[in-house]
């Protein structure tokens, strides 16, 4: 096993691209799917693998020795699963003092460095290549407030959300460059914004012109997530002094606040881009699923290799996952009496552990029998459904 992950030459990198032809003739992802952007971090010890070092772990907050992995999911009706990833290696180990570095843990020598949004824009063409079809790509805010990873997707045709910190400055009318001059002449070396003068985004919640509509925009375990959504037209100037109108869209859950850019056309409704927006949860449960149930958090590996080869089958295992589930939605129709007995709307669909128990009943050396396995998942979606229920009467939602 251990020859099987660090050092047998089978590609990595070849099986993704198998399972993302896959992925990409499912018909229930042909429309409404949405590329997620994200990335992770796991915990290490030292710099003996690859990509190791201090740099910022978002799982801790702070600044840490770990790795950090930059992933592509892909979400549709509730549906996610990984489809492809990088390992990030910060820029200290292309040094020709970490030279003998990379090549223990066999680094490619044609690999640069490369930034985080540089790594996810490859990935991002890469499935374009193989043919994924989605209708918008999401972004966190590290990736969000990058101008160049904006930029590069809307050169492409796609629609983004990307999220951008609250104190972001933005302009409300189209802003104007030129040179500063007094009556000497001009005052700089360079153009800049003569006016107006730019804003912070997190001001314009409560800007009269800022208009406030409450939007449900999918069931839940705890009933119906909804929240309040509004968007006025910006302008943003990137360091070339290019003037770039965007949407900017502002989600409100009780007192947080969240603030995205979309290049989304002026006609695009307000529901479509909170929906599209409100994808990027999925990428959370990807990662999460990826280390809780998957085995991404038991990777002990140290080689670039190993690296590939554990993404590989993570991501083999997180599309099985979600083809048995989209598989046992399309066999099994909703029964109304169930839907009447427990007063809800909606069934809860299977979940990874679900799956998980079907298959240790189907295993050759199984750890469960059928039955054990039934009564399990029966039980499970029995506690979620009761659950919904209560929720529901309550009134209350996440």
């Amino acid at each position: 096993m251990h020859h099987f992950m660090s050092n047998s030459p089978w590609s990595g990198p070849l099986l993704i691209s198998k399972m993302q032809e896959d992925v990409a003739h499912e018909d229930k992802f042909q429309k409404g799917s949405v590329l997620l952007l994200d990335e992770s971090a796991d915990d290490k010890a030292g710099r003996h693998s690859v990509g190791a070092g201090r740099q910022y772990n978002g799982r801790r907050g702070k600044v840490d020795n770990c790795q950090v992995g930059v992933f592509l999911s892909y979400a549709n009706n509730g549906y996610h699963t990984w489809v492809d990833g990088e390992v990030f290696i910060p820029e200290d180990w292309f040094t020709d003092e970490a030279a003998a570095g990379r090549h223990r843990v066999g680094i490619p020598e044609e690999r640069s460095f490369q930034t985080k949004p540089e790594l996810g824009w490859q990935m991002i063409r890469r499935v374009c290549e193989r043919g994924l079809p989605f209708e918008a790509v999401a972004f966190d805010t590290l990736y969000g407030r990058n101008p160049w990873l904006r930029d590069q997707v809307s050169a492409a045709g796609m629609e983004y959300y990307a999220d951008t910190p609250a104190n972001t400055k933005v302009y409300l009318e189209p802003p104007v460059i030129g040179m500063p001059r007094n009556k000497r002449g001009p005052k700089a070396k360079k153009k800049r914004v003569l006016s107006p003068k730019a804003m912070r985004v997190d001001r314009l919640r409560h800007d009269l012109d800022t208009i406030w509509h409450a939007i449900t925009l999918r069931p839940s375990e705890r009933g119906y997530l909804k929240a309040d959504f509004a968007r006025r037209r910006v302008w943003t100037v990137r360091d070339d002094n290019t003037v770039v109108e965007e949407w900017l869209l502002i989600r409100r859950d009780s007192k947080k606040h969240t603030y995205t850019f979309s290049n989304a056309p002026a006609a695009t409704p307000l529901l479509t881009m909170a929906q599209r927006k409100s994808q990027r949860y999925f990428i959370e449960r990807s990662n999460q699923d990826a280390k809780s149930e998957l085995g991404w958090d038991e990777f002990q590996a140290t080689k670039f290799r190993a690296w590939e080869h554990q993404l590989a089958m993570t991501i083999l295992a997180s599309w099985f996952i979600t083809h048995t589930r989209l598989d046992w939605a399309d066999r099994f129709e909703r029964d109304p009496d169930l839907l009447a007995k427990y007063e809800v709307d909606i069934l809860p669909a299977l979940s990874v552990a679900n799956v998980r128990s079907m298959l240790q009943a189907a295993m050759p050396l199984p750890q469960l029998s059928p039955e054990e396995a039934a009564y399990l998942v029966v039980k499970h979606l029995d506690n979620r459904t009761r659950s919904r229920k209560s929720r529901l009467r309550s009134g209350s939602s996440p």
